[in-house]
């Protein structure tokens, strides 16, 4: 089983680095299953969703230790019941939660067991979701999951591009989705850079073996793409050594992106200045 823990390293780190921080035990009211996390910028804090407890924690940017969570979202009024994913919008303070066939969307100030703001749901939202993030810049939601076609059966994976504030039976602004894609699934993360207007999404086939698959990569696309559009750049793929990957964070300053590997429990960072 794995050791719940958030830990902090070096930017720099390399190796078997050691961590320069952590928290974790019985009063941060973490579980197993930390799938998401994301870090508030404004208010110095860190923001996760678990999935066994089917609540948000928020902590302190600096909490150490066996620290408690400053913040719960929890309980019936919530509608929350299986919380993988989330992500942030620390200018407008809203935080998403994609549950599936729809979209949570609270108050990130918001502690204990309170109603959604708004829900994105219905059969023209396309919604499969997995993961999602918000470019609070252009007001756009991008959502990551599943595809069906019109027979209803899976067809792989896909990109939805949504308003911001879209809620209720909204129909994406396009779909990227498509054998030129290569999104084979639709668990992969997402992150979003605003200044170029570009979204980025793991992609990982399901036979961990498959080391030199083309569907073990991070791929790049455009607000404006639409369809079956290949992405502009990839990170992986044939040869790469991307099992995997499940996380991703972007350093522009230093022009790196950060991308973690469940299966090889490991964080490259690759210099990537084309897409800064």
């Amino acid at each position: 089983m794995g050791h719940p823990q958030i830990a902090a390293f070096a930017r720099l780190a390399n190796g078997n680095a050691k961590a320069t921080r952590s928290f974790s035990g019985q009063n941060t009211l973490m579980t197993r299953d930390i799938h998401d996390i994301a870090y508030n910028p404004n208010t110095d804090e860190i923001v996760i969703p678990q999935r066994y407890a089917q609540a948000i924690l928020t902590y302190r940017g600096a909490a150490t230790g066996n620290e408690a969570p400053i913040r719960v979202i929890r309980g019936p009024h919530t509608q929350i019941t299986n919380p993988w994913r989330l992500a942030l919008d620390p200018i407008h303070k809203e935080v998403f939660i994609p549950e599936n066939d729809h979209v949570l969307v609270f108050s990130s100030e918001a502690d204990g067991n309170v109603a959604p703001l708004r829900i994105l749901k219905g059969p023209d939202t396309q919604l499969g979701a997995s993961a999602l993030e918000v470019d609070p810049v252009h007001n756009l939601l991008i959502v990551s999951g599943l595809h069906r076609g019109e027979s209803g059966r899976i067809e792989g994976g896909h990109l939805l591009i949504f308003n911001r504030t879209d809620e209720g039976n909204a129909k994406p602004r396009a779909v990227i989705t498509g054998p030129k894609t290569h999104i084979s699934g639709g668990d992969g993360i997402v992150r979003v850079y605003p200044q170029r207007e570009e979204i980025l999404l793991t992609v990982h086939s399901d036979t961990f073996t498959a080391r030199s698959s083309p569907e073990n990569f991070v791929g790049v696309w455009s607000f404006q793409d639409n369809g079956d559009v290949a992405p502009r750049w990839t990170i992986g793929g044939p040869n790469g050594l991307l099992r995997q990957a499940r996380g991703i964070a972007l350093d522009p300053k230093s022009k790196t992106v950060m991308i973690s590997d469940k299966f090889l429990g490991a964080i490259f960072t690759y210099y990537f200045p084309e897409i800064f």
